[in-house]
């Protein structure tokens, strides 16, 4: 069993598709019995894949920074809930506790949680499997911007290798669950 860390959008004003891919996720997480490490919140993608993995029969860990919990978007029904000081407080945690890293699509602070774990990743930090989960190529655009850095020197074409991409959740959880073994 691992826990799996799931970064992903918290805007309450996505499409269903995304809201779909998210419980989906965190279904798939419970049921094949990984805890979800999450951000905290009740809202958006983050709600949703917490949702789906208590509904998986997963053990749900959120870790919110106060200013949020102030705000009133903590997910209360985590199976435990840690509140730090503050967002870098919170992504040290959030590294800390969880033995694989999933990102599904998402905005600043997606990306700002996926670049944290990548980079750690490449300085060695950590050695814990990075996926990015991207069924219909979300990502494509960042991921042939990144590739295109490798030539001018500013990205290690090792650093590209760090990351894994996946089409569809049980892809990606099978390639987090083989890098865990291996």
């Amino acid at each position: 069993m691992a826990a799996i860390c799931v970064f992903c959008g918290s805007s309450s004003t996505l499409e269903q598709r995304w809201l779909d891919l998210a419980g989906e996720t965190g279904r798939a997480i419970g049921e094949r019995g990984h805890a979800l490490v999450s951000g905290g919140g009740c809202v958006g993608m983050m709600g949703t894949v917490a949702d789906g993995a208590r509904a998986g029969g997963a053990h749900t860990l959120g870790i919110i920074p106060q200013c949020l919990v102030d705000l009133e978007v903590a997910d209360t029904a985590a199976d435990e809930l840690i509140v730090t000081d503050d967002m870098g407080g919170r992504k040290d945690v959030m590294i800390e506790r969880s033995d694989a890293f999933l990102i599904l699509p998402g905005g600043l602070g997606t990306l700002d949680e996926l670049f944290e774990v990548w980079t750690t990743a490449t300085l060695g930090v950590h050695h814990k499997p990075i996926v990015v989960l991207d069924p219909d190529g979300f990502y494509d655009g960042l991921m042939t911007w990144l590739n295109g850095l490798v030539a001018t020197k500013f990205v290690r074409a090792g650093a590209m290798d760090t990351v894994l991409v996946a089409r569809s959740v049980p892809d990606a959880l099978d390639a987090i669950e083989a890098a865990s073994a291996g």
